[in-house]
């Protein structure tokens, strides 16, 4: 971690797509590409396996890059991919299940709002912003483990 992502690392959660989501995409970009075989058979039909099966693959990875990290030291920070909020701007701190989720997402959603959601992970958490001169009304992001990471916004200075 360089310095400028802050100091030592209280949580950190990378929200990859499970085993249970890549078989269905891998399956499309198969029968995508048997398709276009069909259409175009002889030497290149194999093109569409060598260019979609590995697009498939490239693009569930790339599902999978986003991070959620809280740091401490001097400035605590909240860093959701490459945003990063300080935490002595942090207000009230909702941890949503998966059930009412669906409400926080939707029409009782702000549309300022900084949104970081991954489909396959159950709960989110809500926090509400203090800084007068940010826009954005609250940060909802999806997380593992909603419990550790609202106690470690709430109370940024003790160790877990």
């Amino acid at each position: 971690m360089s310095a400028a992502e802050g100091g030592d690392v209280k949580h950190s959660e990378r929200l990859y797509v499970p085993w249970w989501g890549w078989p269905l995409p891998l399956l499309g970009g198969g029968l995508l590409a048997a398709e276009i075989d069909m259409g175009y058979p002889g030497l290149r039909g194999w093109l569409p396996y060598v260019v979609l099966i590995p697009a498939v693959v490239a693009l569930m990875i790339s599902l999978g890059r986003s991070r959620v990290r809280v740091t401490g030291g001097d400035e605590p920070e909240l860093w959701l991919r490459d945003a990063h909020l300080p935490l002595k701007f942090v207000g009230d701190v909702d941890v949503i299940d998966k059930e009412a989720k669906r409400k926080a997402l939707g029409r009782d959603a702000d549309p300022a709002a900084f949104v970081l959601h991954r489909g396959w992970v159950g709960p989110v958490v809500r926090v509400w912003l203090t800084d007068p001169d940010d826009p954005t009304p609250y940060w909802l992001f999806s997380t593992r483990h909603p419990e550790k990471v609202a106690a470690l916004l709430r109370h940024p200075a003790s160790k877990p």
